[in-house]
């Protein structure tokens, strides 16, 4: 008897299984091209691009192509300048939320990876990486139009847009295109009226930081103008 009332009671939870039944996160789209599987028909399409190639999103102020929407929002950000992500530390702004993660590291007292050449310490290794390339001099990224080297694949990046005259930077103020960001800046405090900087020799106020601020080597730079 009792084990027909276990098998009744068993049934009843049986039944409300049923149900209820519990939704389980099924990864039924499969990749024909690696085998990668993934959660939904919009995600498997968004992925077969890698494969593909194809690039939808267009930049409208640079041209540059995107796979995803989400890298385009991101990417804009380099022609607005908006830093959405603030440091709670140090009130350092961030384009993107992987820098700011990055960046707190620098706030941490952890520096695990030292330079064992001036026992300088760093808290993530690729920096370790780029410093030690001032000890030897490597200079691993070059310039295949006039083969100039740089020791990080950034500054190579940079400096190419002197050969293909690439400005993806434009003022919001009277349209005019620059190559590097702190150019822009700079120039749209034209604008602004904004000058942040001073001359130490005499107070003067200054839309941009001297060559001797900068720590330039070469002519003497000019305080005044």
């Amino acid at each position: 008897m009792e084990e027909n009332e276990e098998s009744e009671e068993q049934k009843h939870h049986h039944g409300k299984a049923s149900e209820n039944p519990v939704k389980k996160n099924k990864k039924n789209f499969i990749c024909t091209q690696c085998g990668k599987s993934l959660t939904c028909k919009m995600k498997l399409s968004v992925h077969m691009r890698i494969h593909t190639g194809e690039k939808p999103f267009t930049c409208d102020q640079c041209g540059k192509s995107f796979k995803d929407s989400s890298y385009i929002k991101e990417h804009m950000r380099v022609h607005t300048g908006e830093k959405p992500y603030e440091c709670d530390q140090c009130g350092k702004t961030f384009s993107r939320a992987s820098n700011l993660k990055n960046h707190l590291t620098v706030h941490s007292e952890e520096k695990p990876y030292s330079c064992s050449l001036c026992g300088k310490s760093f808290s993530r290794l690729i920096n370790l990486k780029i410093h030690q390339k001032t000890h030897t001099g490597e200079k691993a990224y070059m310039c295949f139009e006039c083969e100039k080297t740089f020791t990080t694949a950034q500054h190579l990046k940079r400096h190419q847009r002197v050969h293909t005259g690439e400005k993806p930077y434009m003022c919001s103020y009277c349209d005019k295109r620059f190559s590097h960001l702190e150019v822009l800046k700079a120039h749209e405090r034209i604008h602004t009226g904004e000058k942040p900087y001073h001359c130490t020799t005499c107070g003067k106020k200054k839309v941009s930081p001297t060559k001797q601020a900068r720590g330039d080597s070469g002519k003497e730079p000019k305080l005044h103008r």
